[in-house]
C-alpha cells in the first residue's frame, strides 16, 4: 500500500529535508531527537488536550450546511475550526509548540505570521504561560491585517514589521529565520505552518492532526462510518489542511481537494498558486515547490489573502500534488470572495479569506447526491471584514 507520511530522514517522497545554516544545525537537530519522545509522552499528552479541551474549546463542531448542502448536491459537513478560541485552527499548533519549548528549556519564542492568526495563537499560548514573544509580520500585512496586530499588542507580543521584499509572509519568514540565527540556544522557533526544516513540517501535522481525529469521530456519529468521500480544504503552507486530512493520507476511499490561492490567474505573475506554476527549489530550510525565476530567486506571490500569500508549500502537500494523491485547483481573488458571500448569506457563517478559498472549490466540482464532503473552515472572518466591505455585493 502506499504511504504519503513522512519518511525516517525527513522527506515525503523527495521533498523535505532540513537545509539550515550552520549556526542552527545543533539547534534543529536537538529538536529532530526530542520532539517524538516529548510528544508521545502521557504527560504532553495529557496537558495538550487538557488545554485543548478546557481553553480552546474543542472539539470544533462538524456542522452540516443544509442549504449548502441542496445548492451543491451533496451531504457538506463544515469543520468549524474558525470557532476555537482565538479564531482559527493555529492554536491547536500554537500550544504544542510551546508546551515543547518548555520541555527543551527555551526561555523566549518567536513566530512569523501573515493574516496575523498564527501570530494571535501564539501571543495568546505566550500570555498564558508567561513567556515573552515577538511576532515578524510583513508590513503590508501588518496594515491588511490591522486589528489582529491589535490583538498581538495587546495580549503582550512585540509585532515586528518587515520592509523588505513585498512585505508579506515570505518576508516575515525570512527576519524570523534571522533573528533565530543570532539567537539559537534561547529561542524557540514556532512556525505557524507545516514549512520549514525537517522537522516542522511533520511536528505541526501532527499537532493540527486532531482535526482529522475529530473528523473520524464526528463522522461515525453523524453517518455511520468515520470516513467523508471527500475532504476539501485551502492550502497555502499547509496546516490546516495536513490537520484535515491527516488520518486519512493512506485511505484510498478519501478523494483530497485542496485550493491554493490563484490570486489574479495562474497565467498573471499576480498569484500565489506554487503547487500549479513553481518549480522544486529551496526555501525556508525545505525543498518544495517554489515559485522562482529561472536562476533561482524567490518570486514575490501575490494573494487577496495574507495567509496564502507565500511562493511555496510545504513538502507534504508538495508530494501529494506530485503524486496524484491531492488535486488542487487555483482560487482566484474574485472567486474567493463570492463564496464568502454564499457562505455567510445561506449558513450565517462569515469565513476568513483563506477558508473562502476552499469554499469556492465546490461549484467546480460534480458531487453525488449521496456524497459525504467535509469542508475545514479554518478560520473567522472577522479579520477580513475591511476586505469583505470594500467588495460588498
Amino acid at each position: 500500500m502506499a504511504t504519503y507520511q513522512i519518511s525516517r530522514d525527513g522527506y515525503y517522497g523527495t521533498f523535505g529535508g532540513a537545509y539550515v545554516p550552520e549556526i542552527l544545525y545543533k539547534t534543529v537537530e536537538d529538536l529532530r531527537r526530542s520532539y517524538l519522545p516529548i510528544l508521545e509522552s502521557e504527560e504532553f499528552q495529557s496537558q495538550y488536550h487538557q488545554l485543548l479541551a478546557d481553553y480552546v474549546g474543542r472539539p470544533s463542531p462538524l456542522y452540516y450546511a443544509n442549504r449548502m448542502s441542496e445548492r451543491y448536491g451533496c451531504r457538506l459537513y463544515l469543520k468549524r475550526e474558525d470557532l476555537n478560541h482565538t479564531g482559527a485552527h493555529k492554536i491547536n499548533n500554537a500550544i504544542g509548540q510551546i508546551l515543547l519549548a518548555q520541555r527543551l528549556g527555551k526561555k523566549r519564542i518567536i513566530a512569523e505570521t501573515g493574516a496575523g492568526q498564527h501570530g494571535v495563537a501564539t501571543a495568546t499560548v505566550c500570555a498564558l504561560m508567561g513567556m515573552p514573544c515577538r511576532v515578524y509580520m510583513g508590513a503590508l500585512d501588518v496594515e491588511r491585517q490591522h486589528s489582529n496586530v491589535q490583538r498581538m499588542r495587546m495580549l503582550g507580543a512585540e509585532v515586528f514589521p518587515v520592509e523588505s521584499g513585498n512585505k508579506t509572509l515570505k518576508d516575515a519568514t525570512n527576519e524570523a529565520i534571522r533573528d533565530w540565527c543570532c539567537h539559537p540556544s534561547d529561542t524557540f522557533y514556532v512556525i505557524g505552518s507545516t514549512v520549514g526544516p525537517h522537522p516542522y513540517p511533520d511536528l505541526v501535522a501532527r499537532l493540527q492532526s486532531v482535526i482529522s481525529q475529530e473528523i473520524r469521530c464526528q463522522l461515525q456519529e453523524k453517518e455511520g462510518r468515520p470516513w467523508p468521500d471527500t475532504l476539501m480544504a485551502c492550502v497555502g503552507g499547509g496546516s490546516n489542511a495536513a490537520g484535515t486530512i491527516y488520518h486519512y493520507i493512506n485511505d484510498a476511499r478519501v478523494r483530497i481537494v485542496l485550493a491554493e490561492a490563484g490570486g489574479m490567474g495562474v497565467e498573471t505573475q499576480q498569484t500565489a498558486a506554487s503547487l500549479n506554476v513553481g518549480t522544486v527549489g529551496i526555501l525556508h530550510g525545505s525543498k518544495i515547490m517554489v515559485m522562482q525565476t529561472d536562476d533561482g530567486q524567490i518570486q514575490e506571490p501575490y494573494s487577496i489573502s495574507a495567509g496564502l500569500d507565500y511562493p511555496g508549500t510545504g513538502p507534504l502537500h508538495c508530494h501529494l500534488f506530485q503524486s496524484g494523491r491531492a488535486e488542487v485547483l487555483p482560487v482566484n481573488d474574485d472567486e474567493a470572495l463570492s463564496a464568502a458571500f454564499e457562505l455567510t448569506r445561506l449558513e450565517g457563517i462569515i469565513p476568513a479569506l483563506e477558508s473562502s478559498h476552499a469554499l469556492a472549490l465546490l461549484p467546480k466540482i460534480k458531487f453525488r447526491p449521496d456524497e459525504v464532503v467535509v469542508l475545514t473552515v479554518s478560520g473567522r472572518g472577522d479579520k477580513d471584514l475591511e476586505t469583505y466591505l470594500r467588495h460588498m455585493e
